[in-house]
């Protein structure tokens, strides 16, 4: 949730079923695409080494008359991890950096710090005890200015990882932010110049560029979900501080070249070694993620998945057989309804010849929604109607321990709900309320509406209870 909700490749493993979809893959887009309420997609697909196919479909914006071409470029979200692991590793290769140093030695701002100690294997892993929390909480503002990454990683210097380094996985953008610092500083240069001269020109990639805070009109927009529909987002600013966790931009014809330029086991960009380490797992504390890459062993799949706001991505390799596709949607998944999932998922089982069974109803997801959204309104009702009964309220303050207990009892159990809703389900989701509020605006606005509710009909029934002239005590 960029990344809030670090959606997983491993996603696609656990929701294969028993059947390949059938059709082509514009028949399942075409099929598929309105539940989503993605305004566009595109896609490509590498056989053998090669992009043998690619296509698009839907708007760049919704009301907008700009189609999605293979050659859109989209924000591919955390998928940018792994271009920021090959600058890692090519800087290992040419002896700069070594994967087992602290972070600290090459980030002077982090130095003798606990940031600093996690090493740079364990960064690129996703084993430095930064938890998903502190990934996706802001801490410095993005200005546009040159120096916001190197800001944004100061800013860590009194932070320490919540767990011992080395033991735990837990994805964290914070890893990838201080190893796109580290690449400032040995190389010399910026993030932005840095992937742009080593590997988006080496490979090709003549679509597709690096966050650099500046407006670029011809990226797809973002659609984030909003009671059933999709909103575009605003025209704005790319942003510096999360480019090498989730700023590459990139187009789906760009992404499968480099996804075969991963896969092709020739040194280029990085020696055929320097890949293979990336795309296998790092370390016993991290079985199913590499460098930079997810890694399922069971079935041969490398991958990845990304969300920006209003943007959901996916890439998926099998490298055994040089076969990959990329997936680059401009709608944000909402909470049952309109979700990518399925999407996205359907098109990477037909494009690899994998089983996919879908994902079901979702009645669960939609439900909590429901209820969320309807809360508020039940607790307007609930407010009107004991204004209705406002004598037989202020009768209970007269009525002893069973009376105040009712009246006083529901701000408790509200007063817990709102903590529930605002603090705890937001942390458990590992990311703060304001980030959830950037990529399900509708869910954050739903559980806010219900927390407030809650409290005020309280509270209403207690001014009820404690005023007027049911409240005096007769003479």
């Amino acid at each position: 949730m960029r990344h809030l909700l670090a959606i997983t490749a491993l996603g696609l493993t656990a929701a294969l079923g028993a059947a390949v979809p059938s059709g082509s893959i514009d028949d399942y887009i075409a099929a598929e695409m309105p539940a989503s309420g993605a305004p566009g997609i595109a896609y490509a697909v590498v056989t053998d080494g090669e992009v043998t196919e690619a296509g698009a479909q839907g708007v760049t914006r919704t009301g907008s008359d700009t189609t999605v071409t293979p050659d859109t470029p989209f924000v591919i979200g955390s998928i940018s991890k792994s271009f920021t692991a090959v600058a890692v590793m090519q800087l290992v290769e040419a002896g700069q950096v070594d994967l087992d140093a602290p972070a600290g030695d090459y980030v002077d701002a982090l130095a003798d710090t606990p940031a600093g100690a996690p090493t740079v294997r364990e960064l690129l892993s996703h084993t430095s005890g930064f938890t998903t929390l502190q990934g996706n909480t802001t801490r410095v503002s993005s200005t546009g200015a040159a120096d916001d990454l190197a800001n944004a990683v100061a800013a860590l210097a009194d932070e320490a990882p919540t767990h011992p380094s080395g033991t735990t996985w837990e994805y964290s953008n914070t890893n990838y932010q201080i190893l796109g610092r580290l690449i400032e500083e040995v190389a010399g240069t910026e993030f932005q110049t840095y992937v742009a001269e080593h590997i988006l020109t080496a490979v090709g990639m003549d679509h597709s560029f690096v966050a650099d805070g500046e407006v670029h009109p011809e990226i797809a927009t973002g659609h984030t979900p909003w009671f059933w529909t999709k909103r575009p987002l605003a025209e704005s600013p790319t942003d510096r501080v999360t480019a090498p966790q989730g700023g590459i931009v990139a187009s789906a014809n760009d992404v499968a070249l480099y996804l075969a330029t991963m896969m092709n086991g020739e040194d280029d960009v990085l020696s055929a070694e320097g890949k293979a380490e990336m795309m296998r797992p790092a370390s016993a504390a991290s079985p199913f993620y590499g460098l930079g890459w997810y890694v399922d062993t069971s079935d041969g799949t490398v991958g990845h998945t990304g969300s920006t706001p209003g943007v959901e991505t996916q890439a998926t390799m099998v490298p055994a057989r040089d076969d990959a596709v990329v997936v680059l949607v401009n709608g944000g998944s909402g909470v049952g309804f309109g979700e990518t999932t399925q999407l996205r998922y359907g098109i990477t089982a037909i494009a690899l010849g994998l089983d996919y069974d879908g994902e079901g109803s979702r009645w669960t997801q939609k439900a909590l929604f429901l209820g969320l959204a309807l809360a508020p309104l039940v607790y307007l009702a609930a407010m009107i109607w004991a204004w209705a009964r406002r004598d037989a309220i202020r009768a209970k303050t007269r009525a002893g321990f069973a009376g105040l207990f009712s009246l006083w009892f529901p701000l408790l159990t509200t007063g817990v709900a709102a903590w529930v809703l605002l603090l705890l389900i937001p942390n458990l989701m590992g990311a703060p309320l304001s980030t959830v509020r950037v990529f399900q605006p509708d869910m954050a606005l739903a559980m806010t509406a219900t927390a407030v509710g809650g409290v005020v009909w309280a509270a209403f029934r207690l001014v009820i209870a404690y005023t007027g002239r049911a409240a005096v005590s007769p003479r």
